[in-house]
């Protein structure tokens, strides 16, 4: 089975986790957040849709453990409501 290239995602602050597997969230998140705050980019809302919830609630439980993270909480609804969650990451 041929190696897959690594995925190529913009570090741009939004991360939408619509295009990805939810298995790969628990080391998509902390990794997109590293890349952030190397970029100086201290804000990151992070798309994780509404559904039934549990994407957000893996997302969550990822950030709350995560040291560079100072604080997170729903967006408003300009920004995706209770489907999108920003995230304020301390500086290096």
């Amino acid at each position: 089975m041929p190696e897959k290239n690594p995925l190529e995602i913009p570090i741009n602050g939004i991360l939408d986790l619509h295009t990805f597997q939810p298995r790969d969230v628990k080391d998509l998140v902390p990794d997109y957040i590293v890349e952030c705050r190397k970029q100086g980019i201290l804000q990151v809302r992070i798309i994780h849709g509404k559904g039934t919830g549990s994407l957000r609630e893996t997302v969550h439980a990822t950030l709350s453990q995560m040291p560079e993270v100072s604080s997170f909480n729903l967006a408003d609804e300009q920004a995706g409501g209770w489907g999108a969650t920003i995230v304020y990451l301390k500086p290096l």
